[in-house]
């Protein structure tokens, strides 16, 4: 009878931040609340982490943080290194010097209802051009600080080239921004780490063909002499859409990669573990194999998988890092493969618990998620719980109800992913909250109207976070 062959031992260890059980919220800073058309690292941040702390949560996580693209999505940013603009908050250039205060008085048709980020845009960046003047009037791009940001920042200089050409003073003011947000960032870390609260990333696995990283190296993508995409990316018809998901990004030229060592794809993430814990690998089965569609395609229909070097990428990560900072977004079409080349290289995986309940063998449900995981209700590609409640059958809602109890769906829910063997539970705050469809995130397959909800002022609550702080502590997770 032949035996099962033994399981190999990873090639790297599991990051320790994922040793312990741990509970955490998924709330992207521009859905904080502002005075100022989105959420950015002011004021509203800090109490967000004091808020998480009360709570019993320990992990923050985030959507990508990279400047937005194409209908305001963080998935499809013009740089991989380069922080979002508009997250600059105004309150410490004020405290500063930098912006009088009465510079930023609020405006009431920006304060209140989801994210306006073309008026977020058209109220920051002159008043943060106005700071970039008074910053270089004084003489502060010539010290020790500035000189130390630049160094530390070899993006920096393809960054300006892509969002300013020759302008000089644009340059000055978008130098002056991404070193104010380095401030700012490291202040908010610091900040987080003091409440025992540790920061959650996510770097998107593709990159734009308009992006400042594609003008800088266009040897490692795939492109036409013209400099267009040889091949799209994407994925194949699925639950979300019939057509597919067309994200139109070119591909790696993997080979050049190669020959580099990986030095762009170390650096990026060597960039994100200086601002984050760990980062979650957006299509982490891309390291394996991606889906192209052919160029001028109008959906993602027809298509195919070519490999990529994913085991020699991560040994290469591995090398520099060690433990790999990094969670394993293994959603979609997992194959044994993607899934060797996740446990040997000791990274978590997902579960989300809106997948289960069609039937209790589901790898989805919560008794049977794995320790080494990242469990979510939902993530923000999905439906809010209550929104997903809705759409339910009746023989879903009697397995649900009789896995988790009765009382509102939401809080049935929390109860359920908190108590799952994942070494990490995640809720999205708009589940914490009791929120239906008008706060979903994300509608995959759709280009526009999406990256908007805005949690309101005072939401995030005292009795709140004491409610929820009494489940952490029940579910071991405080």
């Amino acid at each position: 009878m032949p035996t099962k062959p033994a399981p190999r031992a990873p090639l790297a260890k599991t990051h320790p931040l994922l040793s312990t059980r741990r509970a955490g919220v998924l709330m992207h800073v521009t859905s904080l609340p502002s005075p100022h058309g989105s959420g950015d690292l002011g004021p509203a941040a800090f109490a967000f982490a004091d808020w998480l702390a009360d709570a019993g949560f320990t992990v923050w996580q985030m959507l990508p943080v990279g400047p937005m693209g194409y209908g305001d999505s963080p998935y499809s940013s013009p740089s991989s290194f380069a922080i979002e603009p508009t997250l600059l908050a105004l309150e410490p250039l004020v405290a500063s010097g930098l912006l009088a205060r009465k510079a930023v008085k609020p405006s009431r048709l920006l304060a209140k209802g989801d994210c306006d980020f073309a008026g977020s845009r058209a109220f920051r960046m002159p008043l943060y051009a106005q700071a970039a003047q008074a910053f270089h009037a004084r003489g502060l791009a010539r010290t020790a600080a500035f000189k130390a940001f630049e160094r530390k920042s070899p993006w920096l200089d393809a960054w300006l080239r892509f969002v300013a050409g020759d302008d000089a003073a644009l340059r000055a003011t978008h130098a002056f921004i991404q070193f104010e947000l380095d401030r700012q960032w490291a202040a908010l870390r610091a900040h987080c780490m003091s409440r025992g609260v540790h920061l959650v990333g996510d770097v998107p696995i593709f990159v734009t063909a308009n992006s400042a990283d594609v003008q800088a190296d266009p040897a490692l993508f795939r492109l036409r002499n013209d400099g267009s995409p040889e091949v799209l990316t994407g994925v194949p018809p699925d639950n979300f859409t019939a057509d597919g998901q067309l994200w139109g990004h070119p591909h790696y030229a993997w080979d050049a990669h190669r020959r580099e060592r990986f030095r762009w794809w170390i650096s990026r993430i060597a960039c994100a573990a200086e601002r984050f814990d760990l980062v979650r690998i957006d299509h982490f089965i891309g390291f394996h194999h991606a889906y192209e569609v052919k160029a001028g395609a109008t959906n993602a229909r027809k298509g195919e998988w070519r490999k990529a070097p994913g085991r020699e990428l991560l040994a290469a990560m591995a090398k520099r890092f060690g433990a790999l900072p990094l969670i394993a977004e293994d959603l979609g079409a997992l194959t044994p493969e993607v899934e060797a080349l996740r446990d040997d290289f000791g990274l978590a995986g997902m579960r989300i618990v809106q997948n289960a309940f069609w039937s209790g063998k589901s790898g989805d449900m919560p008794h049977n998620h794995p320790v080494r995981a990242v469990v979510y209700s939902g993530t923000h590609d999905n439906e809010t719980t209550v929104q997903w409640w809705k759409g339910r059958d009746a023989a879903q809602r009697a397995r649900f109800r009789a896995f988790a109890g009765d009382g509102p769906v939401h809080e049935a829910m929390g109860r359920i992913v908190l108590a799952s063997p994942a070494a990490l539970a995640v809720l999205p705050m708009q589940d914490l909250l009791g929120l239906g469809a008008k706060a979903r995130m994300n509608l995959p397959g759709t280009a526009t109207g999406n990256w908007r909800w805005r949690m309101a002022a005072g939401a995030a609550s005292p009795r709140l976070a004491a409610q929820l702080r009494a489940m952490n502590d029940a579910a071991g997770r405080c």
